[in-house]
């Protein structure tokens, strides 16, 4: 049975009530074309926080520092899993900005045992290099390579209780690219636009018992997680100089993840486990308004929802984060 919070998110994100508030977000931009004089714009006076799953393709100017914790609750049918990720990043050159995202989390089972405590999860380092620039004018975006390695620092063997699994066991590298653009509105205002496409392959993780895998007790083996493939694209809607309009449009897809070893109870005979969780695919969508105190810092309120999938179960993920760029 699902939760009273749970089940009121999963009736307000169907597709009807998405559909309606689409056309809500639509009408009210529309309003405000037509409710203000067509006069383009400038970037200076647009302040952005960024939307809530589009990765921007700018780097920091060399010495200047971006710090954007994110707080979240992913909300499944059996499970609540709260969490922060901040993505911390320095600009080393003008073109070329390194950083890490420390994650942590915690798991609420609504039919089990919850975290034995907060938990880290697997840390991610991350490098980007700008390889074009915008400029008003053209129709060439910012274009930049990005390349992740995900460190396996979470725990995902050898569980007390399942609940305390938060990472993966295996490093896992990203290869990205990121676009974005900007498009003047026919009332001059300035819609943002970033679209990301990237592949993740990972190595095998050595596993020993409870898992994040589903394997039992007695398990030694390994699981080899699935490559996966990721694509984003972003609209941003400047409707005041503070205020901003968010939608992210995505679409995820991962190979098998294998599981291989054995069962080896003990005083029984070992059992050979071949274990295959299938291909995975799924869409999704996050909403989000961002309100900017100014040009450097700035407050995100989004949801992002997965109606479900190809062995993907729907989650909605209500999330804040505050934007601070020195």
């Amino acid at each position: 049975m699902e939760s009273g919070g749970q089940a009121k998110w999963m009736r307000l994100w169907r597709p009807r009530s998405f559909l309606r508030w689409l056309g809500a977000f639509a009408w009210l931009a529309a309003a405000t074309a037509f409710a203000q004089d067509a006069v383009r714009q400038s970037r200076d006076d647009a302040w952005w926080t960024g939307p809530m799953l589009a990765n921007s393709a700018e780097t920091l100017p060399r010495g200047h520092v971006l710090v954007e914790p994110y707080v979240y609750d992913v909300q499944t049918r059996g499970n609540d899993g709260f969490g922060s990720r901040a993505y911390v990043l320095y600009g080393l050159t003008d073109d070329l900005t390194v950083g890490a995202i420390p994650i942590i989390g915690y798991n609420a089972m609504h039919h089990g045992p919850n975290s034995s405590g907060i938990g880290a999860g697997d840390q991610i380092l991350q490098a980007q290099y700008r390889l074009t620039r915008f400029h008003e004018g053209s129709w060439f975006p910012t274009l930049a390579i990005m390349l992740q390695e995900a460190v396996p620092t979470g725990r995902y063997e050898r569980l007390a209780r399942p609940a305390d699994g938060m990472g993966g066991g295996a490093w896992a590298t990203t290869l990205g690219l990121n676009a974005q653009s900007y498009f003047w509105m026919p009332n001059g205002r300035i819609l943002r636009m970033r679209f990301n496409a990237t592949w993740t392959f990972a190595r095998h993780a050595d596993v020993e018992g409870v898992s994040v895998y589903g394997t039992g007790p007695t398990f030694h083996g390994r699981a080899t997680p699935g490559d996966a493939f990721y694509v984003a694209t972003a609209f941003e809607y400047s409707l005041t100089r503070r205020w901003v309009l968010a939608l992210d449009l995505t679409w995820s897809r991962s190979s098998a993840t294998r599981v291989t070893g054995y069962d080896d109870p003990l005083g029984l005979p070992a059992t050979p486990v071949h274990a295959s969780s299938g291909r995975s695919e799924a869409f999704g969508f996050a909403p989000a308004v961002e309100y900017n105190f100014n040009a450097n810092v700035g407050v995100l309120l989004g949801v992002r929802v997965i109606p479900g999938g190809h062995n993907v179960t729907r989650s909605v993920t209500p999330a804040i984060a505050i934007n601070y760029v020195h």
